[in-house]
Parts: C-alpha cells; structure tokens; sequence
C-alpha cells in the first residue's frame, strides 16, 4: 500500500460514515417503512438477516440484508445453490433485482465492518477458497470488504473465481478517492443483484 493510500484510508472512512448516515436517514424515509412489514408479511417471519461474512484481515462479521428466501429455507444456504431459488419470496425477488435487500448493509458501513467501495465481503462458511487464498496474497483481505467494488462493476458473478481475485488484488494496488467514486457511479448503472 502506498503512502497516498494510506493517507487515503482516513478519508475514506468519513466519506463511508457520513454517506451511511445520510443513506440511513434517506431509506428510512423513502423504502424501509413500508418494505420492512411487506417483507414480514411476505417471508413470514423476520424481515432482516445476518449472515456471517469475512471481513477486514478476515475477521468474520455479520452482513445484514433484507429476507429474500422464505423462513423455511436453510440459514445456510448459499444464492449459488440450485434450490435456492425455489425459496425466493416474490417480494424478495423484487428485492434482489432492485438491490434493495442490500441496502441495510449502511448500518455495517456506520459500524466500521464495510464500505462503500471494497472487495464484496465472502461468506465465511463458503468453498469460495480460491478467491479467499487469492486475496491473502495480493492484499486485498487487509481491505474492509464493499457494497460495491471493482469486481462488480466489471463482470460480477460472470468472471471465475480467479479473476474475481485478480481484480480485487488490483484495486488494492491502485485504490484512491477517483477510483472509488468511478465504481461508486458505475455500480447504479452497470450492476444488478446477484444475490450473495
């Protein structure tokens, strides 16, 4: 990591705690009102879920999203799993092509366990070992993980698990606030949800 990353990392911190704040306040005030009893209604039971992620030096966090699978499903059940998608709600369906089963995920940006821009945080209990190994190498693990990053933004689920660590090695070494604020805009423009 260079200087003018190190340097960048505090900045990046505020613009992550302000931005959550305000993001908060926005979807409270426009979707989380009303989305959080549909979503009750819809997944008969709690509208929020936390899945335990790998975070920061791979420390593991919890990852909260809205319900998109119905209560009957497995807690641990990957989205990449076949069956998966018969335990997608039709509400949470809606909620995953929008991407707003992603946006509780402002309160792990206001804990300090995300980012805005960072290598998507992978499942803790996944076979994703290669990405996983991949990152330790290149340094992208010591990174808190995004709700959007470099990865997503060119090819997301559609590249190989070698590549996806690949490109997070390479934002790790070119990182800074314009690099951040081109995935920022291209993530509402280039990317749909895949469900992770």
């Amino acid at each position: 990591m260079t200087r003018r990353q190190k340097a960048y990392l505090p900045f990046k911190r505020l613009i992550d705690i302000f931005g959550s704040i305000i993001g908060i306040i926005v979807c409270f005030a426009l979707l989380w009102w009303w989305v959080i009893p549909v979503n009750a209604i819809a997944s008969k039971g709690n509208p929020m879920f936390a899945r335990h992620r790998l975070g920061k030096n791979d420390k593991a966090f919890r990852c909260i999203k809205f319900r998109s699978m119905s209560k009957d499903a497995d807690p641990h059940m990957s989205s990449s799993n076949e069956n998966a998608q018969s335990y997608v709600t039709k509400f949470g369906k809606f909620l995953r092509v929008t991407s707003i089963d992603e946006t509780p995920q402002l309160i792990n940006i206001l804990c300090g366990s995300m980012s805005f821009i960072g290598p998507r945080p992978l499942i803790d209990i996944s076979d994703d070992y290669v990405t996983i190994n991949l990152r330790r190498e290149n340094g992208a693990n010591t990174l808190r993980p995004g709700i959007s990053g470099y990865a997503q933004v060119h090819g997301r689920t559609h590249v190989t698990k070698e590549a996806k660590g690949e490109m997070d090695g390479y934002y790790f070494k070119h990182f800074n606030f314009w690099m951040d604020a081109k995935i920022f805009i291209q993530s509402f423009f280039g990317v749909r949800n895949h469900g992770e």
